[in-house]
């Protein structure tokens, strides 16, 4: 399976964009594989910097995870403030205490302006993000959390073999 649509300025990324190594994540913050792969791919963006580009694509199975729509919404509001990634750690650095009341505090903690982000939570076009994510990955092949793509084709294992896979293949 091939990622659709291909990486774009819709995307949270790091690293840098003229890499040649570009791997998307669809993740779900309450998903326990997900949070097991959070270290491991913090470790990868160390090692190999701008050799990546790092895409995080919000695929909140809530079904299952209750407060995983909450944290991406949560995510997404911090964007709106320049503070993505910084959310998104944040959370996974807390994903066992996730519940509704903390991505407040994490906003908080982060400095973010408190009335704009309980405001841009309940933003419809943050809704959209995340239904958008979701969409491609679903028609991308994804079909569990995390799901890898590495320059746009689906890598079949976890964030370890990723790291290995990654490792045997960038020039140090």
């Amino acid at each position: 399976m091939s990622l659709k649509p291909s990486v774009s300025n819709a995307d949270h990324t790091q690293g840098s964009s003229d890499a040649s190594l570009v791997i998307v994540e669809y993740g779900d913050y309450q998903c326990p594989y997900c949070g097991a792969a959070y270290p491991v791919l913090k470790e990868l963006l160390k090692e190999f910097g701008d050799q990546i580009r790092f895409v995080f694509r919000n695929f909140p199975l809530s079904e299952m995870h209750q407060y995983a729509r909450t944290a991406a919404l949560a995510a997404e509001a911090a964007a709106l403030q320049g503070k993505f990634w910084e959310m998104h750690d944040a959370i996974y650095e807390n994903q066992e205490y996730l519940n509704a009341d903390l991505p407040l505090k994490l906003a908080e903690k982060l400095g973010l302006n408190i009335p704009q982000f309980k405001a841009d939570i309940h933003k419809k076009e943050l809704v959209e993000k995340i239904d958008t994510d979701f969409e491609s990955g679903i028609v991308s092949g994804v079909n569990g959390t995390p799901s890898f793509f590495i320059n746009g084709n689906k890598f079949n294992g976890g964030a370890e073999d990723l790291f290995q896979l990654v490792r045997e293949n960038t020039a140090y």
